[in-house]
């Protein structure tokens, strides 16, 4: 009987890594039975796997993707909505997928179409709920844009669905009755993962042919952790951050945070074998991971190769096309962000507030009419930006315990003009990205620029799921009266919050985390 759960679990793997859907598709959102790490639970699942199918397009597409919810586990959140993210949404704010930012959830036994361009993005994206901590209990999966452009693309040979591995934290709990402080059980690597004390299930397997140059597309769809990314004896040169292509570097490890992205290209060119792919977050259990020539027996590797240490350092990051030089410039508006903590209730705060999603979605409210900071709800965490301006945004963190904390811009790129455990700032060549970690030690004081030319609603919040359901996020109203003429807004979007506010609603009070 284990030996045939270890072979289901094993089938469900594979299954969940080869599903992938079209631009245009249905996407069922309901529960099912996982076991990823060996431990059966219910999730939440799109798709009905765990990853979701991966969404696979070409630049330039229109992506309709119909959201159909069926959930009906009351031990988790049932309503949902999905986030597309790095995606700017330009003209189609509705789209973004917030949660009482652009819309209220989707309601059970409801379907939503999520309808937008994405223009000439490409490039690694992921979907994910963005409602309470929702996808910490499996909707997530892969959004890829491929470039018939790409101008790298003669320095790779394959690039396809095998070549995509997804980082995750899995937790063998339901979201709501996670202890904290937060520690996942396991890590999963495309879908698999072993917990302390569990089963021996059969590592996530990656085959390749020798001498072959395959672009990897490696994604953090963790609701927490950092990690630290290795292949045993293969450089790494990275080419893509978050949809954006960079200058060619060449490392041996990625440390990625959660909701980053990066592509780089890896050379089969060493003897035929297995090689251990490692994946060490910064709390819990090691996960590991097999590339596979082909040719090479069906065993685990034998030994571990350590390369001299060419660790991925942010400031080394540089675009391969410069950004708009008026970025680079001397900032319009300069806004300084404190994070901290309630030392009472242990929940996060920005500048003294603490983010609590209002009871109707911002997009609304400013549709409505509410155009000044004064007039939207939630009061102290929306910040009314003006139009076609230069945004510089210094993060302090000395008072945010639980960090590094990477924080995720909707809407928007922006320039790192200064990362993390540096002083220095880069007005010539920084990197463009959409999350960014801003850092954890005295001193840090991580700054991103942006443009705002794109009216709307966006958050900007930490991707650690814990800590933004917590308070550490605030919104970025943009534009507000441009929204009604450049962000139009369909009937069924209205009709969300009538069927969300008349259904059975759902509390799940979560305890002080770290």
């Amino acid at each position: 009987m284990f030996q045939l759960h270890m072979f289901l679990c094993f089938l469900a793997s594979l299954q969940s890594h080869a599903a992938t859907i079209g631009p245009v598709s249905d996407l069922l959102v309901a529960n099912g039975n996982v076991s990823p790490d060996g431990f059966p639970r219910t999730a939440v699942l799109a798709g009905g796997t765990h990853p979701g199918p991966t969404i696979m397009a070409q630049k330039g597409d229109t992506l309709k993707i119909n959201v159909t919810n069926q959930l009906s586990n009351e031990s988790m959140l049932t309503s949902t909505s999905i986030h597309w993210h790095g995606l700017f949404q330009h003209h189609s704010n509705q789209m973004d997928g917030s949660a009482f930012v652009t819309q209220c959830p989707i309601t059970p036994g409801y379907s939503f179409l999520y309808e937008f361009n994405a223009g000439d993005q490409v490039g690694t994206y992921w979907y994910h709920s963005h409602y309470g901590v929702q996808y910490c209990d499996g909707l997530r999966g892969p959004l890829i844009i491929y470039d018939p452009n790409d101008p790298y693309r003669s320095l790779y040979d394959i690039d396809d669905e095998s070549s995509i591995v997804t980082l995750m934290d899995w937790y063998n709990l339901p979201s709501p009755q996670v202890q904290r402080q937060v520690v996942a059980d396991s890590v999963l690597i495309n879908g698999v993962g072993r917990y302390d004390g569990g089963p021996d299930v059969p590592f996530a397997v990656i085959n390749v042919q020798p001498r072959k140059r395959y672009r990897f597309r490696l994604l953090n769809m963790a609701c927490k952790p950092v990690y630290i990314f290795s292949i045993d004896g293969h450089n790494l040169t990275i080419i893509e951050v978050d949809g954006q292509y960079v200058k060619p570097l060449v490392v041996n490890f990625i440390q990625i945070y959660a909701a980053q992205r990066y592509s780089f290209i890896l050379e089969t060119n060493q003897p035929v074998d297995n090689y251990w792919m490692h994946a060490n977050p910064d709390a819990g259990t090691n996960a590991t991971a097999i590339l596979r020539y082909a040719g090479s027996p069906n065993a685990d590797p034998k030994n571990r190769t350590i390369l001299d240490l060419a660790p991925l350092n942010e400031i080394s990051l540089h675009p391969l096309y410069l950004p708009s030089s008026r970025l680079l410039q001397e900032p319009d508006i300069k806004l300084d962000l404190i994070l901290g903590k309630n030392l009472t209730n242990y929940n996060f705060l920005v500048n003294g507030v603490q983010y609590i999603s209002p009871s109707i979605p911002v997009l609304l409210q400013l549709l409505s009419g509410a155009m000044t900071a004064m007039d939207l709800a939630p009061n102290g965490s929306v910040y009314t930006l003006p139009r076609n301006k230069v945004i510089e945004v210094v993060f302090n963190p000395d008072n945010a315990p639980g960090g590094p904390h990477p924080f995720h811009l909707h809407g928007h790129s922006f320039a790192v003009t200064r990362s993390a455990g540096s002083s220095n700032y880069n007005y010539v060549n920084p990197v463009m990205r959409d999350t960014v970690n801003t850092g954890n030690s005295t001193g840090d004081h991580v700054t991103i620029c942006f443009i705002t030319d794109n009216p709307g609603p966006w958050l900007l919040h930490c991707h650690i799921e814990w800590h933004l359901y917590s308070g550490l996020g605030l919104v970025f109203a943009e534009a507000p009266e441009d929204v009604a003429a450049l962000q139009p807004v369909n009937n069924a979007l209205k009709q969300l919050c009538p069927l969300y506010n008349s259904a059975p609603q759902q509390n799940f009070p979560l305890p002080p985390i770290d």
